[in-house]
């Protein structure tokens, strides 16, 4: 029966109210990239995105792939101006194609224009709501708020000796309060390793003219460099992936939150 109503045309529901809803993929029609910066960006790019990790986890379900290769699929669907912004060569037409990736850089959803766009700010990347975003949704572990006092990242001082801190530098300004420090250790080197991802996704070495430098390490000492370090970290502890997305598709099913006593089921 499962299989059966899987294979009806309605199972896209699954995919666009359940996979929109635990990714937090609707976010995404509220993050406006400054267009003066990245004049690429409009919304016919927005809905290509979207539909990009819709398709994605639709052909993941039903192929009854394995749930950790929403992180190390070595492939995507794009159109012809997607997989222009991606740097993808030989895609042509507004109609979606498969691809696989010739590198690891920008495998899974990790890689995903979608996400990392909406983990976003408009003038800039944002590691402490990428390494938020992979704590939450990804490892059922979302970390508490800010203290209240804590003056935000935006108004940590942006100029030191005459030249633009990276964002790197500023979030080393902002962890040396100790207060902060407890909960940045462990979001900042998450995000961090996905910084080569800009504000809309697109690959880049450099900000503000200086060399990017993404490296860092988890909270248990994994040394990480970049999107495919994070995420072979992230794979070589499926279980908290696993629980996580099976925590989540059970609240969807039930129409409610998981709790204490659900824990047996």
């Amino acid at each position: 029966q499962v299989r059966r109503m899987l294979a009806h045309p309605k199972a896209r529901a699954l995919v666009d109210n359940f996979a929109t809803q635990w990714l937090q993929l609707g976010r995404i029609r509220g993050v406006v990239p400054d267009v003066d910066v990245f004049y690429e960006f409009d919304e016919n790019l927005r809905d290509d995105m979207e539909r990009e990790t819709i398709l994605f986890l639709e052909s993941q379900l039903r192929g009854d792939h394995s749930v950790l290769e929403l992180l190390s699929a070595n492939y995507t669907y794009v159109n012809e101006r997607l997989a222009r912004h991606y740097g993808i060569p030989g895609v042509s037409g507004e109609e979606f194609q498969r691809v696989t990736y010739s590198d690891e850089t920008r495998r899974g959803v990790l890689g995903h224009a979608s996400i990392l766009t909406l983990t976003s700010h408009a003038g800039r990347t944002s590691p402490v709501l990428r390494g938020k975003w992979v704590m939450e949704v990804l490892l059922g572990t979302p970390p508490p708020p800010p203290p209240p006092g804590v003056p935000d990242l935006e108004e940590v001082e942006e100029v030191a000796d005459g030249r633009v801190l990276t964002t790197r530098e500023r979030m080393e300004q902002h962890r040396a309060n100790p207060t902060c420090n407890s909960c940045h250790r462990f979001m900042d080197p998450i995000g961090l390793a996905l910084d080569n991802f800009g504000v809309t996704g697109k690959w880049r070495t450099r900000e503000n003219g200086n060399p990017l430098d993404t490296r860092g390490e988890l909270y248990d000492g994994t040394p990480i460099a970049g999107p495919a370090d994070l995420r072979r970290a992230l794979l070589n502890r499926p279980i908290p992936l696993i629980r996580t997305f099976t925590e989540n598709l059970f609240a969807y099913a039930l129409g409610r939150r998981v709790e204490h006593f659900d824990q047996p089921t």
